[in-house]
């Protein structure tokens, strides 16, 4: 019987994934041998570590505000031509009253002219009338005319007059269409620089020349949820509280706050069907014209008072996936890792609803290098080195 004798090449296979299946089931033994009895923890890992922060705390609001003027008109005219002259350049800053525009005005200088001769004519008219009517009295009182006679000059005088009134209106008409051909600002504010043209032709009533925002006061629009409005509602019972109508703050774009405070002035009359949001505006005053349209900042509303509430600064705060965890130091220095819930954001602390109670001590640098049950060496720090004040 003859051997068959395998190719060199065929061999060294075997003998490859006989010796990988060897070393794998080691790694395997090895791994389930170390869930079974993990390693302890041979170093302290030394944190720094605060007591969680128990007082009555203040519970403010943000929401997203939109700068937006209070008084924002367009600059039409009242009467049609060309732009003759211009006074200010878009952007400028303007006063109520001031100059903006001109309009050639010879046709209404002309008009003037007319209306005011057509006065005259009608005025020296009415003057003869007037002689008539006197002289023709006379005649009547001694019966050298009849009454009817009387009576037709009578009527010529009154509307002889009745034309001077007519003509007396139509000159006033043409005094003020000459006076509308200067267009001055209506409010003070800043104008917009979409402005007309030298030259260009305005329609009364129709061409805007340009806009001119008011900017001091100033508005600032948000929105808030219905169930923060029903929230708001009963803490004021029935009304916005004080507290939240009148000491608004705002926050601008670049985490600075301005330095003027705001109150709501208006509320809109229900809640939008397409965003189920109710509309505020908040006045706040703007002597520095720092405040324009569009810009966006975020209004701060002072709400409640929440008794007792537990606060950790928010770099004790860890987040995986939808999850948040604190790691607390156990009474043997050990690290122990609690999934919280978290109320509002309190400056740089976080209120803690859940999760924590009062006198537990949380890691607040060096979480990163934490893992459940590691032994800690705990440097004790106070609220003051992170900014929080352990009283109101």
């Amino acid at each position: 019987m003859t051997s068959k004798i395998l190719p060199i090449s065929s061999t060294k296979l075997y003998v490859g994934l006989i010796v990988l299946i060897f070393v794998v089931g080691i790694v395997a033994m090895r791994m389930i041998s170390t869930m079974k009895h993990p390693m302890p923890f041979s170093q302290e890992v030394e944190v720094k570590a605060m007591q969680v922060i128990q007082r009555d705390t203040p519970i403010d609001y943000q929401f997203v505000g939109k700068v937006t003027s209070k008084n924002e008109v367009k600059i039409m005219s009242k009467v049609s031509g060309n732009i003759t002259a211009k006074m200010v350049k878009g952007g400028d800053a303007v006063y109520k009253g001031q100059p903006l525009f001109r309009i050639d005005n010879k046709q209404y200088v002309s008009a003037i002219n007319s209306s005011r001769a057509a006065l005259a004519k009608a005025q020296a008219a009415l003057n003869n009338s007037q002689r008539e009517v006197a002289r023709y009295r006379q005649l009547a009182a001694i019966q050298g005319v009849s009454q009817q006679t009387l009576d037709t000059y009578e009527a010529q005088a009154q509307e002889d007059a009745a034309t001077v009134e007519a003509d007396r209106a139509a000159l006033q008409q043409a005094s003020e269409d000459e006076q509308d051909t200067l267009i001055v600002s209506p409010v003070d504010g800043r104008i917009d620089i979409n402005d007309v043209s030298l030259g260009q032709y305005v329609t009364a009533g129709s061409t805007t020349m340009a806009t001119v925002s008011s900017l001091d006061p100033i508005w600032v629009q948000f929105s808030m949820s219905e169930n923060e409005y029903i929230k708001f509602v009963r803490l004021g019972q029935g009304n916005l509280p004080e507290s939240f109508r009148n000491n608004l703050k705002l926050l601008l774009s670049d985490g600075s706050e301005y330095g003027l405070t705001g109150q709501v002035e208006q509320i809109d009359k229900g809640m939008s069907d397409s965003t189920g949001t109710i509309t505020i505006k908040a006045s706040f005053a703007n002597p520095q014209r720092f405040l324009v349209p569009n810009m966006f900042a975020k209004v701060i509303a002072q709400g409640e008072i929440r008794q007792g509430a537990l606060l950790v600064p928010q770099r004790a705060v860890k987040e995986l996936l939808d999850s948040t965890f604190i790691t607390v130091v156990t009474a043997d220095d050990t690290a122990e890792n609690r999934q919280v819930k978290l109320g509002e954001k309190v400056g740089s602390l976080w209120v803690v609803e859940e999760g924590i109670v009062p006198g537990d001590i949380v890691v607040v640098e060096g979480i990163d290098k934490v893992k459940a049950g590691s032994k800690l060496k705990v440097d004790m720090v106070a609220p003051e080195e992170y900014g929080t004040p352990d009283k109101q």
